[in-house]
Order: structure tokens, then C-alpha cells, then sequence
């Protein structure tokens, strides 16, 4: 199988521009406080938790879209570096398998494993 860079970097280009789009939706989507508040047929803490779970939902949403974006640009610099396709971790070739599947893979699989398994073992220890 031959993995074609161009259209793995195509591929990634397009995600880039998605997860911009979709911050901008998510930054267009916030009213202002004083829209918020007016004439809710509830009470005003009601009203107020209701907010405050939107709020924590739109925020912890926007944080993931950053982190992909930040993976994706991340991997769009390694092309311009000419190291896309080698792992950040170990320096191996990434199987090519693994860079069709997911364009923005860093680690080849055994570095993310490990990575895995380390997290797995902090958070369960902790």
C-alpha cells in the first residue's frame, strides 16, 4: 500500500479549516448576559444553573476543538518540516496504515501504547 502524503496533507488542511469554523460557531454562540436573563418563565437560580451547565458544556467543547486543532497545525508543521510520518516519541516510521486512519497520528502505535498505559496507571494511582 502506498500512502499518498499529498491527500493525507489535503485531508488534514480541510480538518484545520473545519475546526476553525466550528470555534467561530461555538465563540458567535455566547449571548451576553443581560439577553440571557430576560423574561424566563423559571426562577432566576433555576435559570442561572441552566446557564452555568451550558456554559461548562460550550467551554469543555471548545477546549477539545482546540486540542484537535492544535494536533492537526502541530502535524501540518511536521509536513512543512519534512518529519510527517515519523513519530515525535521515538523517531520510527509510522505505519502508514495508522497515518490513512488518523492523518494527524504523532506517535507510531507501540510510543502510543506506552503513553496509554502511563496515563492509565497515573489516573487509577492517583
Amino acid at each position: 500500500m502506498v500512502t499518498d502524503f499529498n491527500i493525507l496533507r489535503s485531508r488534514l488542511k480541510s480538518e484545520q479549516k473545519r475546526l476553525i469554523d466550528q470555534l467561530e460557531q461555538l465563540k458567535a454562540s455566547v449571548r451576553p448576559a443581560e439577553e440571557r436573563r430576560e423574561g424566563s418563565p423559571f426562577g432566576k437560580r433555576e435559570e442561572e444553573a441552566t446557564e452555568s451547565l451550558e456554559l461548562e458544556k460550550r467551554l469543555a467543547l471548545e477546549k477539545r476543538v482546540r486540542e484537535q486543532l492544535a494536533e492537526v497545525e502541530h502535524t501540518l508543521h511536521k509536513f512543512e518540516e519534512g518529519t510527517y510520518g515519523l513519530c515525535d516519541s521515538c523517531g520510527q516510521h509510522i505505519d502508514p496504515a495508522r497515518l490513512e486512519a488518523l492523518p494527524q497520528a504523532n506517535l507510531c502505535l507501540s510510543c502510543k501504547t506506552h503513553q496509554a498505559k502511563n496515563a492509565k496507571g497515573r489516573i487509577s494511582s492517583g
